[in-house]
């Protein structure tokens, strides 16, 4: 999966008016929302964007007619087999109206040029787990987590034993519950991450 290492802007004028394209890498829908209010211009006549965080995306055209804005936006986004990306492009009105076909291609245009000119970065797809075991077998998912890319995130003691919150390479899942379940007997269990739990 790809995604954009670092934050990117482009501008280009179609028939007199001016297009800006400011583009970033996001985590989440609020990252996603900050960046866009953050890069908006209040003296612009349209501020249209679009992004995609893995299944979930959203898109706003800002006053341009239906589908010529935020829809091609996003489908720039998608033609380039991006993820977890947000685009704004700002437009000044130069006098010149473009019809919807023009419009559609300006914003896409200008937005898929923005992505492609943009440096780019593999991203790993992250899951969050708990992993529960007794106080015996704390040693070796300390040692077992470490060997297939987990990051604790938190733990908590309980009466039974130790329960850890990690972040991990969602391709490691399988193999550090299977390596677990050997090591410890099954006694140590991986599962998904319950929100209500450290």
């Amino acid at each position: 999966m790809l995604s954009l290492a670092a934050p990117h802007c482009l501008a280009q004028e179609v028939r007199k008016s001016r297009f800006v394209a400011h583009a970033a890498p996001v985590a989440d829908e609020d990252e996603a929302l900050a960046f866009i209010g953050d890069k908006r211009d209040a003296t612009a006549t349209h501020n249209c964007w679009a992004w995609r965080i893995g299944e979930r995306y959203r898109f706003h055209d800002d006053g341009e007619p239906g589908g010529t804005a935020g829809r091609p936006i996003l489908a720039a986004i998608d033609g380039q087999g991006l993820d977890q990306v947000a685009v704004l492009v700002i437009r000044w009105f130069g006098g010149i109206k473009l019809g919807a076909g023009g419009l559609l291609r300006a914003y896409g245009g200008i937005a898929a040029e923005c992505l492609r000119t943009a440096e780019r970065r593999t991203v790993i797809p992250m899951c969050e787990m708990e992993l529960r075991c007794g106080f015996e077998h704390t040693g070796v998912a300390h040692t077992l987590m470490q060997q297939h890319q987990a990051h604790k995130i938190g733990e908590n003691y309980q009466a039974d034993g130790l329960l850890i919150r990690l972040s991990l390479p969602a391709a490691m899942q399988q193999p550090l519950a299977d390596a677990l379940r050997d090591a410890t007997r099954g006694q140590a269990h991986l599962l998904i991450a319950d929100d209500e739990n450290p």
